[in-house]
């Protein structure tokens, strides 16, 4: 009768633990990022009344005999399933749509985590609602093999310039000017510091298909009193057909090494205490025909003057873009990514985080999109991953295996009483 007292007993206790994990799963339906658990029974030692035996002679085999004593629970088990991706309009809130985890610290240890409800503190640092610092990798390149580090997006406060190194013109040059005409174009270049020159392009017929290209600092007529000095840049030739060409030495291909067009200024000339400046100059779209007039346009060039970061955008694979007042746009940061070669192995610490544990793996630190690992929604949040239906269903099975153990106890205790009363 004790055997089954015991059993019982064993039968109530994990049944209750069951309990404890459907009631966790149903009170974290609404907790971002939450996974489910899954509590699993196994039996426990068998008593052998009998062994077994095998078939001799004429008699056949006997099978053992033998009384089980209770259950136990084998494992509880989280589930890392998908969870649904709801939209919140927050560009800091992150949703991981796949495999991987966010990695956070509080300035001593590595955290995991699935909630990306993240939001900018004072100093502009990406943080979660616990103040752990998202991690990754700062700057315009993303290098991972250089150490994690806070992520911040200075909104306000940062501001960059960037020099001009390419200028892409366009237009056509009137074939029918005569020799040693000109045709002034002025236009504007950036320095280091992103101060603006206005630069004058000189474009002068020296024979047929033929005109020199030269540059002076200002814009303008030139003044014959206090003339600027004119710096050349080189010879543009044409073909026949008015196509601009790089085989000047006529052998029908390119020249070798290739022409290259440069506009360059010093320090010194431009006077602000910026950098050099060394631009690259492309002529290739540039046609000579006959026209009323010459007519040659700046179609691009790279610089930009001093500008603060105004906005930022989250892309997919996880880079943060920065938008700043003057047009540019640069990369300011890549968020790290962890994946993990058994994820049920993490340690649960509370708050959404998880810890590496002996059995889940080391991390595998990586981006977004690579290597197995998911791939980041911007303004969107991932759910719980707990389905009611099936946690009440549990909760309906764990209640009737509970009850139906008590009964085992109670069953057992009326045995016990008619043994008592056998002698009266």
């Amino acid at each position: 009768m004790l055997r089954s007292l015991s059993t019982a007993v064993s039968g109530l206790r994990n049944h209750q633990t069951k309990l404890d994990v459907v009631g966790n799963n149903i009170a974290n339906v609404n907790t971002v990022g939450f996974k489910y658990g899954v509590a699993r029974f196994q039996d426990i030692f068998s008593q052998t009344l009998r062994g077994a035996t095998a078939p001799l002679g004429g008699t056949g085999g006997i099978n053992p005999m033998q009384v089980g004593l209770g259950m136990g629970i084998s494992s509880i088990a989280t589930v890392h399933e998908q969870g649904a991706i709801t939209g919140t309009g927050r560009e800091t809130d992150l949703a991981i749509n796949g495999q991987g985890f966010f990695v956070v610290t509080d300035g001593y240890q590595y955290y995991y985590t699935r909630d990306g409800s993240f939001t900018r503190d004072a100093t502009g640092v990406l943080v979660n609602a616990n103040g752990l610092k998202l991690l990754g990798w700062v700057g315009e390149e993303t290098d991972t093999s250089q150490p994690l580090g806070e992520i911040c997006i200075p909104l306000g406060e940062s501001m960059i310039a960037r020099a001009t190194e390419n200028m892409v013109f366009t237009g056509n040059l009137n074939a029918g000017a005569a020799v040693d005409g000109t045709y002034t174009y002025p236009t504007y270049v950036y320095d280091s510091l992103g101060n603006m020159h206005y630069i004058t392009f000189v474009f002068k017929k020296t024979n047929a298909n033929e005109w020199s290209c030269s540059f002076y600092k200002g814009a303008g007529t030139i003044d014959p009193t206090n003339p600027p000095t004119i710096i050349s840049i080189g010879t543009l030739k044409f073909t026949p057909e008015g196509v601009f060409t790089l085989d000047h030495d006529g052998d029908g291909k390119p020249d070798t090494p290739p022409i290259q067009y440069t506009l360059s200024l010093a320090e010194t000339d431009l006077g602000t205490g910026a950098k050099d400046l060394a631009i690259t100059l492309d002529f290739t779209a540039l046609t000579q025909l006959a026209s009323d007039e010459s007519n040659v346009v700046l179609k691009g060039q790279d610089g930009f003057p001093a500008g603060e970061l105004a906005t930022f955008n989250i892309e997919s694979t996880g880079i943060i873009t920065g938008t700043y007042t003057n047009g540019m746009v640069r990369q300011i940061a890549q968020i790290a990514m962890a994946s993990f070669i058994n994820p049920e192995g993490l340690l649960k610490m509370g708050s959404n985080l998880y810890t590496v544990s002996s059995n889940s793996g080391e991390a595998r630190i990586g981006l977004p999109g690579a290597d197995g690992r998911g791939e980041i929604q911007s303004r969107s949040l991932e759910m719980s991953n707990v389905d009611l239906a099936n946690e009440f269903t549990e909760l309906i099975i764990t209640s009737r295996g509970f009850q139906a153990n008590t009964r085992v106890i109670s069953t057992s205790d009326e045995v016990l009483l008619e043994l008592i009363n056998i002698k009266r």
